[in-house]
């Protein structure tokens, strides 16, 4: 409950200019130069900074600004002192994920593909967010964001669409692309029923950067070697199905912690046990 709390106000905080919902006008003003830690929109109405993965793309599109130090520096403060907590604690798409993942229906757990279809955010990274805008302002050609504009259902469920809604005129000027990424959206909301966060494990780019500071992260969970037995029911409990706090996977949601019997598990600062 305490997470979700901070979740929620992570959320509103990133969303804070309301109004915008109403108008369909995006705000433009100067806290839109800072990035925000997680996916969140940059054309959501109500947000207030600048998506990271979106701030690559377009910056990638400027042949004056192929590589950004501000929004690599950026990811790297937030990796390195966080991980993938920021996935856990401050992304408004994972929050709607798990509220859906609430719906009582039969889930699916322990499939073996899954951890094969992990590596799939690796690819969507190197290709659709860095290689794609990259290599076509370096060739000269007129650069495409490709990630936000084939892929992102964040980006249509809190851009797209409350634009469309509150915009005649963008709402008849639809479509294939729009509805491509409707489906898109939809396959992810239904995925979201039966399997705990699938856009984060299988496709999101912002998880894959900051995955792979989780085992060097200053904030971690740290394991007692000498109170663990090795029962399992960190591992059991994880519904990212990491086998430890500093695999790839692991989102910092604490449960692991909560619920080892052994209280082998706790939050603590690397170098500080």
């Amino acid at each position: 409950m305490k997470r979700k709390i901070i979740q929620a106000a992570a959320a509103l905080l990133m969303n804070g200019n309301l109004s915008g919902f109403l108008t369909g006008k995006i705000y433009r003003g100067p806290l839109k130069q800072i990035c925000a830690p997680g996916l969140n929109c940059y054309s959501c109405p109500g947000a207030l900074g600048a998506c990271p993965i979106g701030s690559l793309q377009a910056l990638a599109g400027n042949p004056q600004t192929v590589v950004s130090f501000y929004v690599y520096g950026f990811l790297l403060i937030v990796g390195l002192l966080a991980g993938r907590l920021a996935c856990g604690f401050l992304c408004p798409f994972g929050l709607i994920q798990e509220l859906i993942h609430k719906i009582p229906l039969n889930k699916w757990r322990r499939k073996g593909c899954f951890r094969w279809l992990v590596k799939l955010k690796y690819a969507v990274l190197a290709v659709l967010v860095i290689g794609i805008p990259t290599g076509l302002t370096l060739a000269g050609e007129v650069s495409v964001p490709a990630f936000c504009k084939y892929v992102c259902p964040a980006g249509t469920l809190e851009g797209g669409i409350p634009i469309a809604l509150a915009n005649p005129g963008i709402r008849a000027g639809l479509g294939w692309l729009f509805v491509w990424k409707a489906a898109v959206l939809l396959l992810t909301l239904l995925l979201s029923i039966k399997l705990f966060r699938p856009f984060c494990r299988f496709l999101c780019p912002l998880g894959a950067l900051y995955s792979l500071f989780n085992r060097v992260s200053v904030l971690r969970i740290h394991t007692d070697a000498a109170r663990c037995d090795g029962c399992g029911v960190c591992h059991a409990v994880c519904k990212m199905e990491a086998p430890c706090p500093e695999d790839f996977e692991c989102v910092r949601c604490g449960e692991c912690a909560a619920r080892c019997p052994r209280r082998a598990m706790r939050w603590t600062v690397r170098g500080k046990l």
